[in-house]
């Protein structure tokens, strides 16, 4: 056998390092001004003559001044969630990957080219959504808001990292793949599949795009998406990490091998069905609901599984904790990551969601795990590399030390504050006395503000620890010498390599008991109430045991197998993860039709209204108010009929929200489309709007909703129109024909109405002079962003009745309640 000399590419490493640590800051930052937005209304604020200026100002302004319409909470909360997720622990997964899996596989990385061109490239991406979306210019999806363009620039991005990720494979020196290969892989295949389908889109200009998807499709993909892009990008790469760092950290082997293998194949099948649990309760067909529910429970399994794989790892080192700040940061981690681990599965019971859902407890609940589960691995990470890719000692432990506790603290008050101020929030608004609410939203909004404040300081101090780590890693450089590693390894023949054909693999008797089970439990959670896929299950399940204990050899001979040939591996692993949602999506997609809707049907927008919904996705409404009216006692009492499947079937994206910082708007248009007052009653007039939109603390001095005084000044986009609707037509929305010039004459003649009916009611205009007559603040006023925002505003909840071939209306699902209007409570 040949040996040589080979050096690994550690300078992408270090150039990895330094951009996760900037990228971190800069979240970091974002996020607790965006939590320091939400104090707006806090007593001590709004009675200071000093502060409410300055909150106001960077919370988008007031009447008198307009601020600052781009950091305002809608625009500045993705900066923050993007920023932490893709350029935070991004650029940290890619310095781990980068550097274990040159040293797992023995050999430099395939292509310096190919990682070169991947790191400009992730950080071009990164400045580019820190540009756009502050602009405004946003998909309006959660974890997925980037525009289409720059979408693309992730997938190719994404495609360079695999295929040089998978080439290095290739010429690896070793023969089988260790575990935190295994993870690593399940992370570029499973994002790949992810991102794809959740950006299909049409694009109406080089800054805009509608999904194929709408309403609750979109919703189902949206939340297969987001959900397992925190599994596949916060979890299991990280995971991949722990498995290689934390045993070169502690000089011990991980715990159990045979754990390991349990945890990853378990973790990459089951995760991929839970993404329905994010909508509980709501218009989403009850069976995933179920489904979403029953395997969000079955993951406490392997995820503790894996915590306790990393913990028992541990065992014998547990003395270094006093004296190593890297051990300090993992053990906290992996703590972290079990406790998020047990609450995300409780969460996902639909009577502790009906308590959890749309309040700061899952806020909270997200930042025990990315502050927690990913910073503190980050922040390990860090430490242990830096040292040895500088060659020198690390410059203060006693400041790594420092951090720990300062994050720690962070972490401890972030997370119990949004505890204590989500279920104190969402027990004030279930209360209810005779059937009436006794608490209005913005009063059990001002009751948390404490809590809201306390989670700005622990988010402060969680920033304050990651400045210290960026100071003592940039000691470490200056008195150190940046030095990529040579080592002398035994080279392999390439045929001794991955020679196993997947016919081979598929062949063996424990694929095809796995395969057996696999598809009696795919019938059965498609067909519930069938014996026959119970007794698949049942029986798919003895086999494999009885197989298993009879041959355990042959088992563990065809795992062997596999993980020393990466394509079949690969190909075994995308399967298992692609399963669960082409089961949820694919009979969703086919079923959730205007045609099959026999309920309500939501009315098509007008061109007005369209882009005035362009104009509420832009400013990021949707990260506060939600759509979608649940069925739940306290929220149609509170907000009016429960929402049904065919009342937003027309929305591109969907916009059922995630998060409650104002009222449910599902109803703030009205309700039946047949020019029914009595139906319309509860609908709010255009300058009530107007008037809200420009200072909501004139309406109400309690609300922290921001000011959008801005719109006001900007100029809405007629020109667009045409093209939007064109593509809206070409995804299913049933509008008239229209030709271009109607369009915009449309909207136009719409939005004059509006304006009509706001200044004969002497409203404040900013640029309104007294040399200019009614008629010209009229015509000018229609033609602004404003206008066209009250058009959507007022349209929200109208909805008709579809009728048979006989021109009858259907039969529509009784509602539980005998009057959905009473004491409705609006922001």
């Amino acid at each position: 056998m040949n040996r040589t000399t080979i050096t690994y590419n550690d300078k992408c490493v270090r150039y990895f390092l330094w951009a996760s640590i900037i990228w971190a800051l800069v979240a970091m930052l974002a996020g607790v001004l965006a939590a320091l937005q939400m104090n707006i209304s806090m007593e001590v604020i709004r009675e200071s003559t000093v502060l409410r200026p300055i909150v106001e100002f960077l919370s988008g302004g007031t009447l008198e001044t307009e601020g600052i319409p781009y950091i305002t909470f809608g625009r500045l909360r993705p900066v923050h969630t993007n920023a932490a997720i893709f350029a935070f622990v991004g650029n940290m997964m890619f310095a781990g990957i980068y550097y274990s899996t040159q040293r797992l596989c023995r050999c430099r990385v395939a292509s310096d080219k190919l990682t070169w061109t991947h790191f400009w490239l992730w950080q071009l991406i990164i400045v580019a959504a820190a540009v756009t979306l502050p602009l405004g210019l946003t998909q309006g999806k959660e974890y997925a808001e980037l525009i289409w363009p720059i979408d693309l620039l992730v997938a190719v991005t994404w495609l360079i990292f695999g295929y040089n990720f998978f080439w290095t494979l290739i010429r690896r020196n070793e023969k089988s793949l260790y575990v935190s290969l295994w993870f690593y892989i399940a992370t570029i295949i499973t994002i790949t599949m992810l991102y794809v389908v959740n950006n299909l889109q049409i694009p109406t200009s080089w800054t805009h795009s509608y999904p194929i998807f709408g309403g609750v499709q979109d919703a189902l993909v949206q939340w297969w998406y987001g959900h397992n892009a925190v599994a596949f990008f916060l979890t299991t790469p990280i995971l991949g990490i722990m498995y290689y760092f934390l045993p070169k950290a502690v000089n011990r082997p991980v715990y159990s091998y045979r754990l390991s293998i349990i945890h990853f194949w378990a973790l990459v099948f089951i995760y991929i069905w839970a993404g329905p649990h994010h909508l509980l309760n709501t218009a989403l067909p009850e069976w995933l609901q179920i489904l979403g529910m029953l395997f969000s429970v079955i993951l406490w399994a392997p995820s503790w599984g894996g915590m306790l794989n990393g913990l028992l790892t541990l065992r014998g080192a547990w003395n270094k904790l006093q004296t190593d700040p890297v051990i300090k940061f993992f053990a906290a981690a992996l703590t972290f990551y079990g406790m998020a681990t047990f609450e995300g599965p409780l969460l996902s019971v639909k009577s502790v969601n009906a308590l959890s859902h749309y309040t700061d407890w899952t806020i909270g609940h997200v930042h025990s795990a990315t502050l927690g589960w990913n910073g503190f691995m980050a922040a390990g990470m860090f430490y242990w590399l830096a040292p040895r890719l500088w060659k020198t000692q690390l410059y203060s432990k006693a400041l790594a030390n420092a951090h720990f506790w300062v994050g720690f603290v962070g972490i401890l008050l972030y997370i119990s504050a949004l505890w204590i101020a989500g279920i104190g929030q969402s027990l004030a608004l279930n209360e209810t006395a005779n059937g009436y609410v006794v608490n209005q939203f913005v009063q059990t909004l001002d009751n948390i503000q404490s809590m809201l404040f306390m989670r700005s300081i622990g988010g402060a101090l969680y920033l304050l620890g990651f400045v210290l780590l960026a100071y003592n890693i940039f000691m470490t450089c200056r008195q150190g010498k940046a030095e990529d590693a040579t080592v002398e390894v035994t080279l392999r023949e390439r045929d001794d390599i991955d020679r196993v054909t997947l016919g081979t693999i598929v062949k063996q008797d424990p694929f095809a008991a796995v395969l057996g089970l696999l598809i009696a439990l795919v019938f059965w959670v498609t067909h519930p109430a069938n014996i026959f896929g119970l007794a698949g299950i049942i029986f798919f399940s003895v086999l494999a045991f009885v197989r298993f204990k009879k041959n355990v050899k042959k088992w563990n001979d065809w795992h062997e197998t596999i993980t020393a040939n990466y394509l079949p591996f690969t190909i075994v692993t995308f399967f298992a993860a692609a399963i669960g949602g082409a089961v949820q999506i694919i009979p969703n997609a086919l079923t959730a039709k205007a045609e099959v809707i026999d309920d309500r049907l939501q009315v098509v927008y007008t061109p007005l209204e369209l882009e005035g919904r362009d104009i509420y996705i832009a400013e990021g409404c949707h990260n506060c108010h939600s759509q979608m009216i649940r069925m739940l006692e306290t929220d149609y009492v509170r907000y009016g009929d429960y929402s049904r499947l065919g009342e937003s079937i027309y929305n591109y994206p969907f916009q059922w929200g995630s998060k409650r910082t104002g009222p449910d708007l599902a109803r703030e248009g009205g309700g039946l489309e047949d020019g029914s007052e009595v139906m319309r009653q509860g609908a709010r007039s255009n300058l009530w709007h107007y008037s809200h939109f420009m200072n909501p603390r004139d309406m109400d001095v309690k609300s922290n909703m921001p000011s959008y005084s801005s719109l006001v000044s900007s100029e809405t986009n007629f020109s667009g129109l045409p093209e939007k609707i064109r593509v809206q037509s070409l995804i299913g929305v049933p509008f008239p024909p229209m030709t271009p010039h109607e369009i915009e004459g449309h909207a136009q003649g719409q939005a004059m109405e509006i304006a009509k009916s706001i200044v004969s009611n002497n409203p404040s205009i900013p640029w309104a002079t007294d040399d200019m007559s009614r008629q010209q603040i009229e015509a000018k006023l229609a033609e602004k962003e404003i206008i066209a925002l009250i058009a959507y505003m007022q349209k929200l909840g109208v909805y008709e009745v579809p009728v048979d071939e006989d021109g009858k209306p259907k039969a529509a699902e009784p509602a539980p309640w005998e009057n959905p209007d009473q004491d409705k409570d609006k922001q």
